[in-house]
């Protein structure tokens, strides 16, 4: 078992979902971006590093059907499984370090908030890269929370690297188009803030 992968269950098994920083009870800024990047029922999403994140229960409701939810801590997938109950049969469930991960399918859309500003190392960063050329069809769409400029420089113990949209477009590479950008402002469980940045990419 890898460090990383013994961090994260760790928290995951000493930390109820309500008492992480990036807990949200309503991604509703996540529900937009899939929703204007043009997702229908059958579209075929990808959450990265979901965890316990209650993502896939908004999708769910929302009516879309093809959902995976990949998270490198099974401690974390298997809390959202218990949440969701039955309706979670209808989600894949993916244990894997997205940086080693070979995709087993192509994507409409991929979403991940707060995995990727983890990977400070850019060996980490180019790992995921490729992962995600090879995982998104062609015009599928890449949205992806990090940190902003002005968010937290660390997060659970850990070191994070800070984007705004221009450097995570310059991360990503022109294989990768930014059609939209936002920041928001994330109140954490304890009524800290923490400012993120989200962009949607399509993939050329």
């Amino acid at each position: 078992m890898s460090d990383r992968t013994t961090h994260w269950q760790t928290v995951y098994t000493t930390k109820a979902e309500t008492e992480v920083s990036w807990y949200q009870d309503q991604p509703a800024t996540s529900l937009r971006l899939i929703r204007e990047a043009g997702a229908g029922p059958s579209s075929r999403i990808i959450d990265i590093g979901g965890g316990a994140s209650r993502l896939v229960d908004a999708l769910l409701a929302a009516g879309y059907g093809a959902l995976t939810v990949l998270d490198i801590s099974e401690a974390a997938l298997a809390a959202a499984r218990a949440r969701i109950g039955a309706a979670a049969a209808a989600v894949d469930w993916i244990t894997a370090d997205v940086t080693r991960w070979t995709p087993p399918a192509r994507y409409d859309i991929w979403h991940d908030r707060a995995a990727f500003h983890f990977l400070t190392d850019a060996d980490d960063r180019a790992a995921y890269v490729a992962r995600l050329r090879s995982a998104v069809v062609p015009g599928g769409a890449v949205i992806i929370g990090t940190f902003a400029l002005d968010g937290p420089e660390t997060c659970s113990g850990l070191p994070v690297v800070r984007y705004d949209a221009a450097s995570l477009a310059a991360t990503l590479g022109p294989a990768f188009e930014l059609q939209d950008a936002c920041t928001e402002a994330h109140g954490t469980p304890w009524g800290s803030v923490q400012q993120f940045q989200f962009c949607r990419f399509r993939a050329c």
